[in-house]
């Protein structure tokens, strides 16, 4: 049987992105992408619903991000999910899932208000999770493995 682990959202940043490199030099961006969900209650009452979602991009796509992605811009990311592990001071186990963006759009203009194709530009990148080594909650630790 396939398996499909596939993520497509469109939202907007809630924040700039955070841009940190490895301690072999590989470049991650994190950012979260707000989407909202509106629907009508029997009663009539409209109601809105946020939820944010964590991305992470690396690499070139990430040093794009930095570059063009700002919080209140809309953007368009693919990817997949992949939780990550780890253990708490405390000793509790602790989970976080995030989107592990492969292909980002960004829409909406530049913070310099400018609309150029360049700058909606596709970016995609080629990474499997092969490349890299997810051990640390914050990203601190993030660490490209030497192939």
């Amino acid at each position: 049987m396939k398996n499909v682990n596939k993520v497509i959202i469109l939202g907007n940043m809630a924040r700039d992105p955070e841009i940190k490199t490895t301690q072999g030099g590989q470049k991650i961006a994190t950012f979260t992408l707000a989407t909202n969900r509106q629907w009508t209650a029997k009663s009539g009452e409209k109601n809105s619903l946020a939820e944010f979602h964590n991305v992470v991009a690396w690499g070139k796509l990430a040093e794009i991000c930095a570059d063009f992605l700002y919080k209140g811009r809309p953007a368009y990311v693919e990817g997949y999910l992949k939780t990550r592990s780890w253990e708490t001071d405390s000793g509790a186990k602790a989970y976080r899932t995030e989107i592990v963006a492969q292909n980002v759009v960004m829409l909406g203009a530049s913070k310099q208000g400018l609309q150029d194709d360049e700058e909606k530009a596709v970016s995609e990148i080629g990474a499997s999770d092969d490349d890299f080594s997810f051990d640390d909650a914050d990203g601190d630790d993030l660490e490209a493995k030497d192939s």
